[in-house]
């Protein structure tokens, strides 16, 4: 990272944590293959469940429960696939992301308003349905116990955005059908994410082939980069111990109240709901989204204008139009993560820099 940047798209990509990064370069020592019965395979095995523990630690699940995929759109892509045995029709929220959004077969309504209220009434009729525990563009989280109501219901949760930041909404006999989380939203590498499986059946495959993962997911496992992930969990696990993230809620106010206080008019999606307390949606009406992130990148500042698959791409946030914004409030919005590293002056030289910037729009377009 150049000097002077900051980087405030944690909802993106966290930075490698330590511990993560250890345990991949001792891994990389690990000669051999997990499906081999040697004492090199056995070796090599023994990193992989040891992961597998410390990722059903953090999520409190059984170690059994985990499946290690190379993402969590894989993750979502191996649990939608098992719609047949929920009903045989999956459904998706309008605020889910893309990579459970993609699959389904009809659209629900509006999931929660822009006052950040459920309606879990609309999640009646016992569809196959994805429910988020957290938004990754907004932050904004299920009231307490909202994901209790559900047990019953044939449920993907996606918790990629939870996890490591707060404790996992789960309690005993009140937990979905899945879940899917991702190892480079708590710090570890990219390319290994985990399904958790709550059912009593094994997904069927997607992937065939030798028959890993306990025959639910095929292909040699990526043993450096579920290492970092397992590592990462057990840290990220300890953070929410800590209380760390209050910490970091604290800056996202003062961030928060920096901008309301000389911008009057900004909107903060979800502020009166809960959220994560790293996120910050913004709305800045007339300045697009797209604009907003190209102009703090080159003051030295990384923030998105949405989810990160969906960046790049100009058009208005579909989880914004599904919670009741205008189209051009829509696309006004950017997303500001931050990290555990984060600081004050990084906050507040944010502000700062937003602020003027949006002055200078609000001139020219006078």
């Amino acid at each position: 990272m150049k000097a002077g940047r900051c980087y405030l798209d944690h909802n993106a990509t966290t930075p490698l944590r330590a511990e993560a990064r250890a345990a991949m370069i001792a891994a990389m020592d690990v000669v051999g293959n997990p499906s081999s019965v040697h004492a090199e395979g056995r070796k090599a095995k023994g990193v992989i469940e040891k992961a597998r523990a410390q990722v059903a630690q953090l999520v409190g699940c059984l170690t059994s429960q985990v499946i290690f995929t190379s993402s969590a759109t894989e993750a979502a892509a191996l649990a939608v696939a098992q719609k047949e045995r929920h009903g045989g029709r999956f459904e998706a929220l309008p605020t889910e992301h893309d990579c459970l959004g993609v699959w389904g077969d009809g659209a629900l309504a509006s999931w929660f308003d822009r006052a950040g209220a459920y309606h879990p009434q609309e999640l009646a009729g016992g569809a196959f349905v994805a429910v988020s525990a957290a938004n990754s563009e907004t932050g904004v989280l299920p009231p307490s116990g909202f994901l209790a109501q559900l047990s019953g219901q044939k449920v993907i949760c996606d918790i990629t955005q939870v996890a490591g930041k707060t404790a996992i909404p789960f309690a005993e006999g009140a937990r979905p059908a899945y879940a899917i989380l991702s190892a480079h939203k708590i710090g570890g590498p990219k390319g290994i994410g985990a399904l958790i499986n709550f059912t009593r059946e094994d997904p069927a495959p997607i992937l065939r082939g030798g028959g890993q993962e306990m025959n639910r997911r095929s292909g040699t496992e990526n043993i450096v980069g579920i290492a970092g992930f397992g590592a990462a969990a057990e840290a990220a696990g300890q953070d929410v111990s800590m209380g760390r993230w209050d910490e970091v809620e604290e800056l996202r106010n003062i961030l928060e109240n920096a901008l309301a206080t000389s911008a009057k008019k900004t909107i903060f999606v979800g502020n009166d709901a809960p959220r994560l307390p790293n996120t910050s949606c913004i709305i800045a009406e007339g300045w697009k989204g797209e604009t907003q992130v190209m102009q703090m990148d080159l003051a030295g500042f990384a923030i998105s204008a949405g989810s990160a698959c969906s960046s790049g791409k100009v058009k208005a946030s579909n989880v914004l139009l599904a919670m009741g914004y205008n189209e051009a409030d829509a696309a006004s919005a950017i997303r500001v993560s931050l990290g555990l590293e984060t600081t004050k002056t990084d906050v507040l030289r944010f502000a700062e820099s937003w602020l003027a910037k949006r002055d200078k729009h609000a001139q020219r377009a006078a």
